[in-house]
């Protein structure tokens, strides 16, 4: 995904890489990604959170992702799980009243 950014920013300007990954890491806060399967349908495939920069990179934090369960008659069955890890930054959540939320995403008691 990010790449792809990358690539289409890069491509219309004069700009160095890592002003580019920086813009991108400060600018999105959850990336969804959609993807097109092997029965050519399209789903989410994966719900990360952008968490900032490490070593030149864009780092993330894969908050669900599809699993694919079985394919039927050509379908191909699944769904998006946890990976078990929390939203990192929820000052967002909570600035628009969803303090009671991002406590809950984080793991901390109410």
């Amino acid at each position: 995904m990010i790449s792809r950014l990358e690539t289409m920013v890069l491509s219309g300007a004069d700009l160095p890489l890592g002003v580019v990954r920086q813009q991108i890491a400060s600018a999105i806060d959850i990336f969804i990604h959609l993807s097109r399967l092997r029965d050519r349908s399209r789903r989410v495939t994966e719900i990360s959170e952008v968490v900032g920069m490490k070593n030149g990179e864009v780092v993330l934090n894969p908050l669900y992702q599809f699993q694919e369960k079985e394919e039927r008659s050509g379908r191909i069955i699944g769904a998006l799980e946890s990976t078990g890890r929390q939203l990192l930054h929820t000052e967002k959540l909570s600035m628009a009243g969803m303090s009671r939320f991002a406590r809950e995403q984080a793991g901390v008691g109410l």
